[in-house]
């Protein structure tokens, strides 16, 4: 059985997949912790998600978000048969749902104020976190050589997930409340 605890970041230090530590305040950590706290709040949707198209796509996307986190953790020179790198397959089944889900949705007409029901407000959720951990992986990406698909495959998220939050509430019978600034 595996320990939770390994005693071994007591020191605020962490291990890559490769063997290489860093500070836990290092970029990498906090672009994959911010795709981790996406994935707990995808996980706090899918139990209020009473769909079950909709909560079946948000389990994949949690899946898919373990792979993204497992891709960043891991340096692009280390090469591992445990480590799936996320390609454009993951982005263009976003882009798909996106496309098929906006054909049952009214056109925007103007900027909506985040919320509907408890499983779309949580969505709406999760797609700020989930920018967060673009701008997260953004500032990575400047200091450091990462695999470029995990930015696409987060921007298309956050849309994925405005979409998704829409579609929860359309499926619901809730009506949006437009901005009137």
């Amino acid at each position: 059985m595996m320990k939770i605890y390994t005693k071994t970041g007591d020191l605020g230090e962490t291990g890559l997949f490769g063997g290489r530590r860093v500070p836990k305040h290092h970029l990498r950590i906090e672009a994959y912790g911010t795709v981790d706290e996406t994935n707990a709040m995808l996980g706090l949707a899918a139990s209020r998600c009473s769909d079950s198209e909709l909560l079946n796509a948000i389990l994949r996307v949690q899946s898919e978000l373990f792979s993204v986190g497992s891709d960043l953790a891991t340096p692009l020179d280390v090469q591992s048969a445990h480590i799936v790198r996320v390609d454009d397959t993951f982005v263009q089944r976003l882009e798909r749902e996106i496309d098929a889900w906006e054909e049952t949705l009214p056109a925007l007409k103007n900027f909506i104020l985040p919320g509907g029901n408890e499983s779309a407000a949580t969505l709406h959720v999760a797609r700020t976190i989930c920018r967060r951990a673009e701008r997260a992986v953004t500032a990575l990406a400047e200091q450091e050589a990462i695999n470029p698909v995990t930015q696409r495959y987060l921007n298309r998220l956050a849309d994925w997930l405005f979409v998704l939050a829409r579609t929860a509430n359309h499926r619901a019978g809730n009506e949006e409340t437009g901005w009137s600034g």
